[in-house]
């Protein structure tokens, strides 16, 4: 039997430090695909979920990597990255299509070893014009992530008009168990540079995970129907806000040669 999806509900948090403060946070959705279900044309039996086709929920392959298989596309990325033993479940952690449209910010491929432990973590960026990047955080000498544990790497993509492509990022990933459930937890804290000793933007997606059945994706929809219009309606109604606030708006650079960004060395 394949595996089911999952559904995190919980919230987005965004808060930033200077030059002027500026904070928001809302409530939403995500989910977590198993991604080599997804090589199969019908992979989970939902009505409320579909991959490839016209659904309340959908998943395109054209949404994610290079566009074409992802399995293919994600197993490529971490060989050519040096992870060789990443075989076991492969979690993509995205937003679907609702009523066919989708922005996503950032989406999470969560890479497991066969014995359960999380090996890499592959952090998809969209930006608003049409350009995508990946991180892959992954530990050179084979180790296991920890989950709790720092990852960094290096700014290389443009994302928003108020930040230069400059500075580091910090990542951490945390899984705690609930009475009933999992909760899942990732933090991108950005600074802008090596010698901030805060960061200048401090970023968060928390859920409890459950299946997502076709009545907890109807919660979903009901709860949230127009989720992924608003995710690109609150970036530009914050931007405007940030122009208000005089933050210093920076104009996009060319995108960088390489599509994925590795880590940098552990911060220890």
């Amino acid at each position: 039997m394949n595996s089911l999806p999952l559904i995190g509900f919980g919230s987005v948090r965004h808060a930033r430090s200077r030059p002027r403060t500026h904070r928001f946070a809302y409530r939403g959705f995500f989910l977590r695909l198993p991604v080599r279900a997804l090589t199969q044309q019908t992979p989970w039996g939902l009505r409320w979920l579909a991959h490839n086709r016209a659904a309340p929920f959908s998943v395109r392959d054209a949404d994610h990597g290079d566009g074409g298989n992802p399995l293919a596309w994600i197993e490529r990325v971490l060989r050519e990255g040096g992870v060789h033993d990443a075989d076991g479940a492969i979690w993509l952690h995205t937003m679907p299509r609702v009523l066919g449209y989708v922005f996503n910010p950032v989406s999470f491929w969560l890479c497991h070893r066969a014995d359960g432990a999380l090996r890499a973590v592959v952090c998809e960026v969209n930006n608003t014009f049409s350009e995508r990047h990946c991180y892959l955080l992954a530990h050179a000498d084979g180790r296991a992530l920890a989950w709790g544990g720092e990852l960094q790497a290096s700014k290389a993509f443009h994302v928003s008009p108020f930040c230069e492509v400059k500075g580091h990022y910090r990542f951490r990933f945390m899984l705690s168990d609930a009475k009933d459930a999992q909760r899942f937890i990732a933090r991108i804290d950005y600074f802008d540079s090596d010698s901030a000793a805060t960061p200048l933007l401090a970023t968060s997606v928390e859920g409890r995970l459950e299946p997502a059945t076709d009545r907890a994706l109807m919660r979903a929809f009901l709860g949230y129907p127009l989720f992924t219009i608003g995710v690109v309606a609150r970036i530009h109604w914050h931007a405007l806000r940030l122009w208000f606030k005089r933050v210093p708006f920076f104009s996009k650079p060319a995108p960088p040669a390489l599509h994925v960004t590795p880590s940098l060395p552990d911060p220890r």
